[in-house]
C-alpha cells in the first residue's frame, strides 16, 4: 500500500509499504476518508520543529473500519474518528482522562509523529492499524461530514479543552484568544467558546485572514500589534495563548482578570522570558499548559458538531487529494484536509 513518508524538511515521498494486519483482538484496520494537516505538521514540514525522518506522516483522521478484531467493538463499514495519541483506556492515566500520557505504551506514542518514537503508521496511507480500538475509536455522528471532522482527532479537542471546562466552571464568562503559532487550535478555541455560550469572545491575531475566519465562527477579532508595545484594553475571565512567543504569553497574563484561567496551547520553541509572573501571582491566576488529551474531549466535540453549534469547517482553507499532499504540506494556511484519490 502507499504511505506518505517524511524524510526531511520540505522532503516527502510516497512509499510502497506492507498493508497493516490485525495483531490483537482489540485491533482494527481503518481506511482514511479525510486527513487533516495538524498545526505541528506544518512546522515539522518546514523544519521549524526539528523531527528526524524517515517516518509515516499524518495524524488527524476520520476513517472507515475495514477489519476488526473480535474485541474491537466496531464493525466494518463504520465511520470513526481516530484520536492521534495511542491510549489504552484502562491504565491509571487514561481512567483519569490523561490519555496523552497512557501508561501502556511508550511516551508520546501517536500516529504520524516519528522523531525517534515507536512508529504506529501515518494517516496519509491507504490504511492504518489502530490498537485498543474498543477505546480509541469514536463513532462519527450521523450527518457530520468526515471532512469537517478530520481535525477532531487532535486540533479541535486541543482548542476545546482550553475553553470548555473553564466555561462549565464559569458560565457566560468572557474569553480572549491570542492567536499565532498554533493557528487552527486558537481558531477552534474561538469557535468552541462561541458555541458554548461565552459572554464575549475576542480573537487577536496579526494574520488578517485568520481574524476573518474567527469572525465567521462568531467571535470578535482584531490585530495583535504586540510590536507596538500593546497593553490590554480590557481584561478577561478565560484567556487562551496560541501564539508561542514570550511577548504573547506576557500579554496574555496581563489580559487576565483577577482569578482568571489562562491556558497556553502553543509549543514555546524558544526560552520563555519576561513573563510577568508577579502579576499572575497577585491576580491569582490559574495557568495550564500541556499536550491535549484528545480522546478525552472527543465525544463532547463531536456532540457539539452534531448539534450544529460548532463549525470547524470555517477554519479549513483548502481540500486536496492525497496525491498533492507532499507538494502542499508547507502551505501556510491554517488547515488543509486531504481526501483519498
Amino acid at each position: 500500500m502507499r504511505q506518505l513518508t517524511f524524510l526531511a524538511p520540505k522532503h516527502f515521498e510516497w512509499r510502497d509499504v506492507p498493508s497493516p494486519k490485525l495483531q490483537h483482538d482489540r485491533d482494527a484496520i481503518v481506511r482514511p476518508l479525510a486527513v487533516a494537516r495538524c498545526d505541528l505538521d506544518l512546522y515539522i514540514a518546514t523544519g521549524v520543529v526539528p523531527f528526524p525522518g524517515p517516518f509515516a506522516f499524518g495524524h488527524e483522521m476520520v476513517g472507515e473500519v475495514v477489519e476488526a478484531g473480535k474485541l474491537a467493538n466496531v464493525v466494518p463499514g463504520q465511520r470513526v474518528v481516530v484520536p492521534f495519541q495511542i491510549s489504552c483506556g484502562s491504565c491509571t492515566s487514561c481512567r483519569r482522562g490523561f490519555t496523552a500520557s497512557c501508561e501502556s505504551v511508550p511516551p508520546y506514542a501517536a500516529f504520524g509523529l516519528g522523531g525517534g518514537r515507536v512508529e504506529y503508521g501515518g494517516a496519509l496511507s491507504d490504511a492504518i492499524r489502530v490498537p485498543f480500538a474498543d477505546f480509541m475509536l469514536v463513532p462519527l455522528p450521523q450527518g457530520v461530514d468526515p471532512i469537517h471532522a478530520a481535525s477532531a482527532a487532535d486540533n479541535i479537542p486541543d482548542g476545546w479543552r482550553a475553553v470548555a471546562p473553564q466555561l462549565a466552571q464559569y458560565p457566560g464568562a468572557s474569553v480572549l484568544i491570542v492567536g499565532g503559532l498554533a493557528q487552527s487550535v486558537g481558531l477552534y478555541a474561538a469557535g468552541a467558546a462561541v458555541a458554548l455560550g461565552a459572554g464575549r469572545v475576542l480573537y487577536l491575531d496579526d494574520n488578517q485572514a485568520n481574524c476573518e475566519r474567527a469572525r465567521h465562527m462568531g467571535a470578535d477579532s482584531g490585530p495583535m500589534a504586540l510590536d507596538a508595545g500593546r497593553e490590554p484594553q480590557e481584561l478577561f475571565d478565560i484567556v487562551v495563548e496560541a501564539a508561542g512567543t514570550s511577548d504573547a504569553l506576557a500579554f496574555a497574563v496581563r489580559s487576565c482578570r483577577p482569578n482568571a484561567i489562562l491556558t497556553s496551547v502553543a509549543m514555546h520553541l524558544e526560552p520563555t522570558t519576561a513573563v510577568p509572573l508577579s502579576q499572575a501571582y497577585y491576580r491569582g491566576l490559574t495557568f495550564h499548559t500541556s499536550r491535549a488529551s484528545a480522546r478525552t474531549w472527543l465525544p463532547d466535540v463531536l456532540d457539539c458538531m452534531a448539534c450544529g453549534n460548532l463549525h470547524p469547517e470555517h477554519v479549513t482553507h483548502s481540500v486536496m487529494p492525497f496525491a498533492q499532499a507532499a507538494e502542499c504540506m508547507t502551505d501556510r494556511g491554517p488547515k488543509i484536509i486531504f481526501t483519498p484519490d
